[in-house]
């Protein structure tokens, strides 16, 4: 039982340090990442999911900072 409480409190700690929210889907990312013959480390999903927040993140500045309220695909292009 300790062990079940351990690993809600380390997930949930892990979400707090990513913003919180799950922006893509795990079994997706590790099949892709399997096509691509490779194994998923552990802690793969979570930096991926922390990098797409910050791509959401520089996409909706610049579509604010263009005066417009909808991300576009352009936005998401550095």
């Amino acid at each position: 039982m300790a062990a079940k409480k351990k690993k809600k409190a380390k997930k949930k700690a892990a979400r707090k340090r990513g913003g919180g929210e799950i922006l893509v889907v795990a079994s997706k990312v590790k099949d892709q990442i399997k096509k691509g013959g490779c194994n998923t480390g552990g802690d793969a999903v979570e930096g991926l999911n922390g990098w797409v927040g910050f791509l959401i993140g520089q996409a909706t500045a610049r579509a604010k900072a263009n005066g417009r309220k909808t991300v576009r695909a352009h936005d998401f292009i550095l």
